[in-house]
């Protein structure tokens, strides 16, 4: 039955990409922590590394894949380019730096420089990991938190300070995260009820 389902997988036509790239591609990675964390090379800790890591990969890689909102696409978890997530990660680190200033000047003047707000805006990609990267980047940041994420891929954000709303609302997180998904950049602010 298992080897059904594994089957199965592998020639599943919805997976984008290549199942065999992402199973080798986790396979090494989990054999190199293996290494690491054994410190070992004899011979015997390199078979038994590399038996856990190729089982681990084999029974695990069914959970490592999300269908799209309609069923018709499953997305690989860790299916984007590890250098463009390398660029993406620093780019954040450098937006956190921005946003902690931004708090730290608005909260310890003189007056308190706060205007706290929700703001939304409309964010589609058809990987749910997108959305998931999204969200919780934005949470990340200093001065903004994701408070909620509809369906239809309408995004509910409380800003602390204008420029948490500004910088939430000039889509440029938004067109990063497209770009590291290999997604069309589908993005408009909404307009608020208040």
């Amino acid at each position: 039955m298992v080897a059904v389902e594994k089957q199965g997988v592998l020639n599943d036509k919805k997976i984008v990409g290549s199942p065999m790239v992402h199973m080798t591609g986790l396979a090494l990675v989990l054999f190199a922590f293996w290494m690491v964390l054994s410190g070992r090379t004899e011979t015997k800790f390199v078979v038994y590394g590399i038996l856990t890591a190729v089982v681990t990969t084999w029974v695990t890689y069914p959970l490592l894949l999300v269908p799209n909102k309609d069923g018709s696409k499953k997305y690989y978890v860790f299916g984007f380019s590890i250098p463009k997530m390398i660029m993406y990660f620093f780019w954040l680190m450098w937006q956190l730096v921005l946003a902690n200033i931004d708090v730290l000047l608005a909260t310890t003047g003189q007056e308190l420089n706060i205007d706290p707000k929700v703001v939304r805006f409309r964010f589609r990609a058809d990987n749910p990991m997108a959305s998931v990267i999204l969200a919780n980047s934005i949470t990340l940041t200093p001065g903004t938190v994701t408070m909620n994420v509809t369906d239809d891929g309408v995004y509910e954000i409380h800003a602390l300070t204008v420029g948490a709303a500004a910088g939430v609302l000039d889509g440029g997180m938004q067109k990063k995260v497209a770009d590291l998904y290999g997604e069309k950049f589908d993005f408009a602010v909404v307009e608020s009820e208040e």
